[in-house]
């Protein structure tokens, strides 16, 4: 692997996906036209039941200066995603899950931004892309995109931006970060768990004081898979993993107090917001006894560490909507949830 400096690193977590990541990795190397300044770091996440480790370094043998293999023991996505991020020598780091892809036009696009803001010394923190959902169920798409929110095509700062729609956050998928502002941020991810791409989509922000939205439609999000981490059964079954997701983003600020910027607290409060009423919403349909004692906690949690940010997550308007007293209160939820699961189609 050459160790001249990269433009970016993409980073693949991969744990058993020796089916799909083929085409992840290809999507990277073609779009990009094969540029050495394109690094990508295939974490193999102690895969025991498939071909993913001999992939890994047959992909490295292949394009040594594109490709770096490294293996570690199970860890987690979580875990997977920061070895990438130790190991990448680019100057901005985006991550790219094993069974999603890279439209080629847009990355051209990205790549020659990139290039631009390296040329001309300008350190921006966050560059920020749109995705697609690709639903394999129905052969149908869903663009996420932020035209309305965010200035497009000059570089603005948080307080700059418009009001999110619930539809429109800005998850991983989105998020392009410079590495050294990633790294800066220490992000601590948990073992063994799912949904910390939350983690990543939330505690770095604060840190990112320069941002830049490139309206092209990047990353293509392949959803529909029977056990894919938000498929409903699958996520209902481990909604403690959405607990544990929560707490680390609830104990990573107290927003009123840390977050100066008016707009970015907003969104902050309101990302954090949405967690704690998926955390509701799968407490209530979760087969587990003490779903709803474990809820509890986590709400009274909440409260004794910032009565403020309890107050704004509990009692708001989706506050109020997903935590409804009672058993009619509890179909009126899940109900709304359904609703609205068809209407974003976001898993």
């Amino acid at each position: 692997m050459s160790s001249a400096k990269k433009t970016i690193s993409f980073g693949i977590p991969c744990y058993n996906s020796a089916e799909y990541m083929d085409k992840c990795i290809l999507s990277i190397l073609e779009g990009s036209d094969y540029a050495d300044d394109v690094q990508i770091v295939i974490v193999d996440d102690g895969s025991t039941k498939d071909e993913t480790p001999a992939k890994a370094d047959e992909w490295q043998a292949r394009y040594p200066n594109n490709i770096k293999a490294v293996h570690q023991e199970n860890g987690g996505h979580g875990v997977a995603v920061m070895k990438a991020v130790a190991n990448a020598d680019g100057v901005y780091f985006k991550n790219i899950d094993s069974d999603d892809w890279a439209d080629a036009d847009a990355l051209k696009a990205l790549l020659a931004q990139l290039r631009r803001f390296i040329e001309i010394d300008e350190k921006v923190d966050l560059v920020l892309t749109n995705y697609v959902y690709e639903h394999v169920e129905d052969n149908t798409r869903n663009i996420v995109d932020y035209r309305k929110v965010l200035p497009v095509g000059r570089v603005f700062a948080w307080a700059e931006m418009g009001h999110f729609k619930v539809s429109q956050y800005l998850l991983m998928h989105a998020l392009t970060y410079r590495t050294e502002t990633l790294r800066s941020a220490n992000l601590q991810m948990p073992p063994h768990t799912f949904y910390v791409d939350n983690i990543y989509a939330y505690v770095p922000f604060p840190k990112c004081h320069s941002l830049y939205y490139l309206d092209v439609d990047l990353y293509r999000y392949y959803i529909g898979r029977e056990d894919q981490s938000v498929n409903e059964k699958v996520l209902t079954s481990r909604v403690d993993h959405y607990w544990r997701v929560a707490r680390i983003m609830m104990q990573a600020y107290h927003v009123y107090d840390d977050i100066d910027c008016v707009q970015l607290r907003g969104y902050m409060m309101n990302y954090f917001t949405i967690i704690m009423a998926i955390c509701s919403v799968f407490s209530k349909m979760s087969d587990r006894e003490d779903a709803m004692d474990e809820l509890q906690k986590l709400w009274d949690e909440l409260k004794a560490y910032d009565a403020r940010m309890y107050r704004r997550a509990k009692h708001g308007v989706i506050g109020l909507a997903t935590n409804l007293p009672g058993k009619l209160g509890e179909k009126i939820t899940i109900g709304g949830y359904k609703i609205a699961q068809k209407v974003v189609k976001f898993n």
